[in-house]
C-alpha cells in the first residue's frame, strides 16, 4: 500500500492531546517518504495547514526530532534513533513467545523481519534445536527481492512503489537462484499473494529454503518467516508451516495493537 494523505480529524480523540497527534502523524508522514521532506510536501500529505505544521516543526526541531537540511528541507532527527532501539527491544521481547512456538511445532528456525526503508532487517529470531540450523542474526540487513520475508512485505504494497524500491536497490544477484528483473519478481509477487505465503527457493542463500507471511496491521512492514536447509525444509513442512505462521502474525498483530 502507498502512504495516502491523511484527513486531520476536526479535534483530537477523546482525552487526546490534538497537538501531540499532529506531531506524530509529521514524523509517520516523514518515515513513510525516506524521512526527508519539504514544507508544502508534508502539507500536501499530511492535510495539516501550512502555519500548523510550521509551528509544529520548529519545535520538532528544537528537540532534535527533526533537523533542517542545506536545501532547506527536514529530516528526521537523531533523537528518534533512541527511541528507535528500545522500541526494537520491546519488539523482540513480544515476538519471541510466538516464535518460539513456531520452534516448536516445526523444528526450524523462525524469525520477525521488519522493512527499513528499502532494505529487510532481522529484528528477533529462535534457532531450531538442530545441530545444523540458520544463524540469520538479529540486526542482520539484506534486500527484499531475495527473500521471503522481503516478499511477503512488498505483495501488500502498492505495485508502483515496489517498482521504485526495485530500481533503487538494483536487484543483485545472490546465487543462481536470485530472481533479478522486476517483471520476474511481479510474478512472484502474484504467487504469493495467491497462495498466502512467499517462499525463498535458495534465492539469498545456496541450500537454504525459506516461508513467510506479513503481519496483518501492524504499525510497520513487519513479516515472520520460518527458514531451515533444503533437505529439512520439505513441501510437505511448507504446507504445515503456512497456517501456523498466519496464526502466528495474526497473535502479534493483537498484541502491537
Amino acid at each position: 500500500m502507498t502512504p495516502t494523505k491523511a484527513t486531520p480529524p476536526a479535534t483530537a480523540r477523546a482525552g487526546g492531546v490534538q497537538s501531540i497527534e499532529r506531531a506524530f502523524r509529521l514524523l509517520e508522514t516523514m518515515a513513510e517518504h525516506h524521512g526527508i521532506m519539504g514544507l508544502s510536501a508534508l502539507a500536501t500529505e499530511s492535510g495539516l495547514p501550512l502555519p500548523t505544521i510550521h509551528r509544529l516543526v520548529r519545535t520538532l526541531v528544537d528537540l532534535g526530532y527533526l533537523r533542517q537540511e542545506p536545501n532547506r528541507q527536514y529530516a528526521l532527527g537523531p533523537r528518534l534513533i533512541r527511541l528507535g532501539e528500545s522500541s526494537s527491544r520491546m519488539l523482540s521481547l513480544w515476538a519471541r513467545p510466538h516464535l518460539s512456538r513456531l520452534v516448536d511445532e516445526l523444528g526450524e528456525s523462525a524469525n520477525l523481519a521488519m522493512l527499513d526503508g528499502d532494505e529487510v532487517v532481522y529484528v528477533a529470531q529462535v534457532p531450531s534445536r538442530h545441530s545444523m540450523r540458520m544463524f540469520t542474526e538479529v540486526g542482520r540487513r539484506v534486500l527484499p527481492h531475495s527473500t521471503a520475508v522481503g516478499k511477503a512485505m512488498l505483495a501488500n504494497m502498492d505495485p508502483v512503489a515496489v517498482t521504485e524500491l526495485l530500481g533503487r536497490t538494483g536487484m543483485p544477484r545472490h546465487t543462481p537462484n536470485t530472481l533479478t528483473t522486476p517483471g520476474a519478481f511481479a510474478r512472484e509477487l502474484d504467487r504469493t499473494r495467491d497462495q498466502g505465503y512467499a517462499l525463498d527457493e535458495g534465492e539469498q542463500e545456496v541450500g537454504v529454503r525459506c516461508v513467510a507471511v506479513a503481519i496483518p496491521d501492524a504499525p510497520a512492514r513487519l513479516a515472520l518467516s520460518v527458514s531451515g536447509p533444503v533437505a529439512r525444509m520439505t513441501d510437505k513442512l511448507i504446507v504445515r508451516a503456512a497456517p501456523l505462521l498466519h496464526d502466528a502474525a495474526a497473535n502479534l498483530a493483537r498484541d502491537l495493537r
